[in-house]
């Protein structure tokens, strides 16, 4: 699907976030990457094979501990 050169990423790739957007709507909170993965204002993504990446914002990390 990508026509860029270089390749974006496939939808399968770890990188697969880097694709560059060939549509965004950001009053819906959604964008479409040219590797056909819909990439949600709250980090989710819909992939092209009907899969689900659940949001995964960094501050879903735990706090450090206090030494």
């Amino acid at each position: 699907m990508c026509q860029h050169q270089p390749p974006c990423p496939t939808a399968t790739a770890r990188d697969r976030e880097a694709a560059r957007t060939v549509t965004c709507h950001p009053e819906q909170g959604w964008s479409l990457l040219c590797n056909g993965i819909v990439l949600f204002e709250d980090t989710g993504e819909l992939l092209p094979d009907g899969g689900i990446i659940a949001p995964h914002r960094p501050t879903d990390l735990p706090a450090p501990s206090a030494a």
